[in-house]
């Protein structure tokens, strides 16, 4: 199933956000304050996204994104990043098969080229191996960027349609990387930063974005639950007017 832009169509508007969307910010300063190496911050986030998808099944959130390793990532330093493909491949060797028997997909959405081929099929087989669970979709973004996103759809979508000179966004919309869910409609930055950073770029046109001080690895069940409140609080229009929308038309 591809889903519409929410340019294009007015899409429904749940009291439950139906897909959150997190940049997890603040790991390495998180544990920098406790005056512990970033790995350990690193580590804890881990934990926390544990605690974040159990809070998504039981609030009734059905598409969870989250933006673990960006394209511009690779600039950290080479100790770090080489951690964080530790970290990556330990998740997936403990997590698949509990996410599995939650009745929890798994996808990897990204660049995944420049990994490791262990790593490579290890995400192959964890993607097989859940794919037919329905209860949330767990999307983690690695070597991903926003601009990245958008080209390789492009290109895509170019070779598609040889000899067309004129596109539009439904020809573009089956080959962004993740075509295969709605929007979010809510966007979470955590660690104090209110930026976007290359994340879902086109995805987040009209989604609500909500920024919190707190670090990733302290984010909870009740953080959660407050970003959720400040989305329901809010009335999301997509270009019409408040009336409009009182009047759901």
């Amino acid at each position: 199933m591809i889903f519409k832009s929410s340019t294009t169509a007015v899409p429904d508007v749940p009291a439950v956000p139906r897909h959150v969307a997190i940049i997890m910010d603040g790991n390495g300063r998180w544990a920098t304050k406790r005056l512990l190496p970033r790995v350990a911050g690193h580590v804890k986030g881990v934990e926390a996204v544990r605690g974040v998808v159990e809070a998504c099944v039981l609030r009734g959130v059905e598409y969870l994104t989250l933006f673990a390793f960006s394209s511009e990532n690779w600039r950290r330093p080479a100790e770090e990043v080489s951690l964080l493909m530790r970290l990556f491949v330990t998740a997936l060797e403990r997590e698949v098969s509990k996410m599995h028997a939650n009745d929890i997909r798994l996808k990897v959405v990204g660049d995944l080229s420049r990994f490791d081929p262990k790593l490579q099929d290890m995400i192959a087989n964890a993607e097989r191996k859940t794919a037919g669970n329905k209860r949330l979709t767990v999307s983690v973004c690695a070597n991903y960027g926003g601009r990245w996103d958008i080209m390789q759809a492009t290109s895509k979508m170019i070779a598609n349609h040889p000899g067309v000179t004129e596109f539009t966004e439904e020809m573009l919309a089956p080959h962004l990387a993740m075509a295969y869910a709605p929007e979010p409609d809510l966007f979470i930055r955590t660690g104090g930063e209110e930026r976007i950073s290359n994340f879902l770029l086109w995805q987040l046109a009209y989604s609500e974005l909500y920024f919190t001080d707190t670090y990733w690895p302290d984010f909870s069940a009740d953080s959660l639950d407050a970003a959720i409140a400040s989305y329901q609080a809010r009335e999301r229009r997509f270009g019409r007017t408040g009336e409009q929308v009182a009047n759901k038309t």
